[in-house]
């Protein structure tokens, strides 16, 4: 099969869809890899290491476009890519289309088979392909929030971990999935006062067995709007797989945070689950309402892209090498967890959740294989 891997264009994002040695080894596979120029730079990678490994390099996207029957990326496509896709395509990327009407109403103009790395699952529930980047954006949020809460950044100017006779910070996490559970881990590690808040009692049993400094609460929204007056730092991760993230932190909540508090909306890629919060990006990263600072960056593990792209790819690439040599319909009735990433498939809608959260018609996949 022919692949191609095209630079990454949304803003600051510097991970590349592929690494030379996954490369390598599709080459060695007998498959025609294509790389965009300087692709892989923000990773740390040359189109030297590429060419090495066995891809051709190409001056721009159209070329990696018009060249690769499968097209490998990070993030969701840009306007300009959408553009270039076509029914003969199979794009496998992250995707998050229910925050976005626009894109999923592109991609199902363009019939391109659309696999989202967000979807694809395992049949314990569990999502191979978000987990990775989920673990650094966890990570990630409890930095963010720290250093948001300096004086310079404008925040409380509150250390994390406070000193002997002086409290440490108090740190929320709504949401005790796989990001939920990386920031609480980060967190008390710094010697932050956590408190995790979930729906699960099972899962908030097993936080509490592993992180026995951390305090579990069952989530309701007055237990929620008691703790917020004296929240330091609130990260967000709640997440409905494929869905949009329910809003449950209202403005009137965040609002009844002090005054120089943080709050991190992990979850804004599928929408954010505070009512208050709106897409940021690197260079622009956060914005203050109702005297709260606000860091949505939809796109978090972008700067940390070496540590990101080698993680998202260990994960990522079997897939990669079933589809390339199997072909869309045989790795999909091969892999029901590969086949729960469709999105969009000539020309229909595929995901129900998605299909729920754009308020457009769903088609089950069966019924196009």
């Amino acid at each position: 099969m022919k692949i191609g891997i095209p630079r990454e264009i949304k803003e600051s994002e510097c991970r590349v869809g592929m690494t030379p040695a996954d490369v390598h080894q599709l080459a060695g596979d007998g498959h025609q890899l294509f790389i965009e120029h300087d692709a892989g730079l923000g990773s740390n990678f040359t189109d030297d290491e590429y060419a090495d490994a066995g891809a051709k390099v190409l001056a721009t996207a159209k070329e990696i476009f018009d060249a690769a029957e499968m097209i490998v990326k990070v993030k969701e496509p840009q306007p300009s890519e959408v553009e270039m896709l076509n029914e003969d395509h199979i794009l496998f990327t992250y995707l998050h289309l229910a925050p976005m009407p626009e894109l999923t109403k592109g991609l199902l103009e363009s019939g391109v088979c659309a696999i989202g790395y967000e979807t694809v699952e395992l049949e314990d529930g569990t999502l191979p392909l978000l987990t990775p980047m989920s673990e650094v954006a966890g990570k990630m949020a409890v930095q963010e929030g720290a250093k948001y809460l300096e004086s310079a950044s404008g925040g409380r100017g509150i250390l994390l971990g406070g000193v002997p006779g002086v409290r440490s910070a108090r740190v929320v996490v709504l949401g005790g999935g796989v990001a939920g559970l990386n920031a609480a881990k980060v967190a008390v590690g710094l010697g932050a006062d956590v408190t995790v808040f979930d729906i699960s009692l099972p899962r908030l049993r097993y936080i509490d067995d592993v992180l026995p400094h951390v305090t579990t609460v069952k989530y309701t929204p007055h237990a929620l709007r008691e703790t917020l007056p004296i929240t330091d730092l609130l990260i967000g991760t709640v997440l409905i797989r494929g869905a949009r993230a329910p809003r449950l932190v209202t403005r009137e909540m965040v609002a009844s945070m002090p005054r120089g508090s943080v709050l991190v909306d992990v979850a804004i890629d599928q929408g954010g689950c505070v009512e208050t919060s709106r897409p940021t990006t690197h260079s622009n990263p956060t914005y203050v309402l109702d005297d709260v600072i606000h860091y949505c960056v939809t796109n978090m593990p972008g700067a940390v892209a070496n540590t990101s792209t080698f993680a998202l790819t260990a994960s990522t690439y079997p897939y990669v090498r079933d589809l390339a040599s199997k072909g869309v319909p045989q790795a999909l009735v091969d892999d029901r967890a590969l086949a729960c990433g469709v999105n969009t498939y000539k020309g229909k809608l595929t995901n129900l959740a998605v299909a729920e959260a754009v308020d457009m018609p769903f088609t089950p996949l069966d019924e196009l294989l």
